[in-house]
């Protein structure tokens, strides 16, 4: 079946077609670098770099940007605090961010733009708008979208201009011509780093740097726009109307937004100060585990955090890395011949692959190794399957792994020394608790091992162990 995905501005799922053939552009919102990130910010990493990764399986040439916002009030307002420089503050955090992706098994997207390398572009982008009479200068040397110019402002988030300025949540501002007019152009302010425009001294708004950045790095529209579900209003909404104010086209084919991780009913955030910092819950936790917990739920549905899930999840990711051991060691070990699970791998990847091209559906297609985890394992017990068979799952498994990341990719097999040395106590202290038919304990030296990422192997020589 064809790609679909569900645009969030359509609000229905559509057949994906590239702009350009074979190619795809993609634009993620990423985090303002004034701390580390937390939980709610790896979901959509996660969520984002499974996309990509299932794209790039598919054969697109996938061009992925993620941007920094290393200019915004949060920053000025922490770096003020520890007396630095807010570059200083931005970089520190910027690097945290990269140890914090890696941790999570989240590849590096092809470019990370950062708001304070590109203001020319931006001070280029707002002198289009006002020229094309979207924008208005101010005497402090601010810039405003006039919103009032655009007929269909509020179409992403579905939300109707009147109704957003009865609502009274606007702040009122003399300088503007209307309550809901937001700042593509921050005068400067005493304390706070600013650049020359045309309008005087000044930094830009949150939302023209998106815009401005895509248009630089990706061009006037792209196939793929990417966030959080939180950012659909304002910073989406407004993103679309400076772009297309400029541009006359619209800004992405589809916009694609993960649901919100919840605490307690209420999103994960710094301002709620209900947040989980990513490397403090990587004490406890492997990547692995993380990832499953997020990708065994739709990205568009909300999902509520707890250690108690994760824990949840460990425990069933645990369930298939043992599977996966075992066929393992069944690939080299079992009969030659046998008629179990025979079109089990290639009936799996058809269902797998079909869920993934169902609006990347990853929890259905989770759902699909364990039953095939299942039907192997009963295989397995009754020898009935082949070493073939069994090495085709361990290949279908590796392709549906390199796409999620759910288990260790890379593998090294035991080289001597110390760790071989404390492997053999370990394997022979299970070899004897089986031969007393303790197997519970033996099974629990096997299971926290597959833990640690290491699987035992049966071999003509002798059990072996492996990294994987």
């Amino acid at each position: 079946m064809p790609l679909r995905i569900h645009n969030s501005l359509t609000k229905k799922k559509e057949e994906f077609v590239a702009i350009e053939p074979g190619k795809v552009s993609l634009y993620v919102c990423g985090v303002t670098v004034y701390d580390d990130i937390h939980m709610g910010h790896a979901r959509s990493m996660i969520v984002f770099d499974t996309l990509v990764r299932y794209l790039r399986y598919l054969g697109y040439d996938v061009m992925h940007v993620t941007n920094f916002t290393d200019v915004d009030d949060k920053i000025i307002n922490r770096a003020n605090e520890e007396g630095i420089d807010p570059s200083e503050l931005s970089a520190r955090y910027i690097n945290r961010y990269f140890e914090d992706a890696e941790s999570l098994g989240v590849r590096k997207a092809d470019m990370y733009p950062k708001a304070s390398e590109n203001m020319e572009t931006i001070i280029e982008m707002i002198g289009d708008i006002i020229s094309n009479g979207f924008a208005y200068p101010t005497k402090d040397g601010s810039v405003y979208f006039e919103v009032g110019k655009v007929e269909d402002y509020g179409k992403l988030s579905n939300r109707k201009l009147e109704d957003m300025e009865s609502s009274g949540r606007v702040v009122l501002d003399e300088q503007k011509k209307n309550p809901m007019d937001f700042a593509v152009w921050k005068g400067a302010k005493a304390g706070e780093c600013s650049w020359d425009s045309p309008w005087g001294k000044g930094r830009p708004g949150w939302h023209i740097e998106c815009s401005a950045m895509i248009r630089y790095h990706l061009g006037n529209k792209i196939d793929i726009h990417g966030g959080g579900s939180d950012l659909i209003f304002p910073h989406h909404e407004n993103e679309i109307i400076q772009t297309e104010s400029v541009t006359r086209d619209i800004l992405a084919n589809y916009w694609m937004h993960n649901g919100m991780l919840q605490v307690r009913d209420e999103k994960m955030s710094k301002s709620l100060g209900n947040f989980f910092r990513v490397r403090d819950v990587m004490k406890e936790f492997d990547a692995g585990t993380v990832r499953f917990y997020f990708l065994n739920t739709h990205y568009r549905s909300p999902l509520s955090y707890g250690k108690d899930m994760l824990a949840e999840a460990h425990s069933a990711l645990r369930r298939l890395k043992n599977n996966y051991v075992e066929l393992v060691n069944y690939s080299k070990s079992g009969p030659d011949t046998g008629s179990g699970c025979c079109g089990l791998a290639e009936n799996t990847k058809y269902r797998f692959f079909e869920a993934m091209d169902d609006d990347f559906n990853t929890s259905a297609a989770i759902g699909e190794l364990f039953q095939l985890a299942h039907s192997a394992n009963k295989a397995m017990a009754e020898r009935s399957m082949s070493v073939k068979t069994a090495g085709e799952l361990v290949g279908a498994i590796d392709v549906f792994n390199a796409i999620l990341g759910i288990l260790p990719e890379e593998s090294k097999t035991g080289d001597g020394g110390t760790a071989d040395a404390v492997m053999g106590v370990l394997m022979e202290l299970r070899k004897e608790l089986r031969s007393r038919k303790q197997y519970d304990l033996a099974d629990m030296i096997r299971d926290r091992l597959a833990d640690a990422g290491i699987i035992l192997e049966d071999s003509a020589e002798g059990m072996k162990w492996k990294k994987i």
